[in-house]
């Protein structure tokens, strides 16, 4: 399966000197972070998605990381998204992957491949661990929170994936998730 690696947003919320993907957690970019846990994966080919809110993010995945870069129109995350998966290079089911997830690791993304069984999955982790950590959210559907990943497929019925994995369940979006990631990591 393929991932898309979503780095295009303002990041408006984390408030720092630098596009949020390349926000420093552990002293390295964390896109840099989620690159690494998609290529210890079988994910078998990773591309940026990127926006004009991201320019040195999309100079960094092109010639830093090396990854094919899809840019979008930066009109917001699903709008963004969409124009992703109508890119020719692009064939469903496909993984979609939050830059701000510095925590990631390989068998992470080995556990949500394993939990794919056709159809579009939604992973969550339980709104209680992200306030056990300290980490912010946003989103909450029955005590339950989105990770930032997901499986893109039109073609079956969507499903739900619940899990306690704590590297998933901290999303930088602001300087006290930051700190957080820093801590675990």
């Amino acid at each position: 399966m393929d991932a898309l690696l979503i780095c295009g947003g303002k990041g408006t919320r984390l408030d720092a000197a630098v596009e949020k993907p390349l926000y420093a957690v552990g002293g390295r970019p964390m896109v840099d972070h989620v690159v690494d846990a998609l290529a210890e994966s079988a994910v078998e080919t990773t591309r940026a998605v990127t926006s004009p809110h991201a320019p040195e993010t999309a100079a960094h995945a092109r010639d830093d990381l090396g990854l094919p870069v899809i840019e979008t129109p930066g009109e917001g995350y699903v709008a963004d998204l969409d124009a992703a998966l109508s890119a020719d290079a692009v064939e469903p089911p496909v993984l979609t992957v939050a830059a701000d997830l510095p925590l990631l690791a390989g068998d992470a993304v080995e556990d949500i491949l394993r939990a794919h069984d056709g159809g579009s999955l939604t992973v969550c982790v339980p709104a209680a661990l992200k306030d056990l950590l300290g980490a912010s959210r946003d989103t909450e559907y029955d005590g339950l929170a989105p990770t930032g990943i997901n499986v893109v497929d039109d073609t079956h019925p969507d499903t739900m994936h619940t899990t306690h994995d704590a590297r998933l369940a901290v999303n930088v979006n602001r300087q006290s998730d930051a700190a957080v990631a820093e801590a675990l990591l």
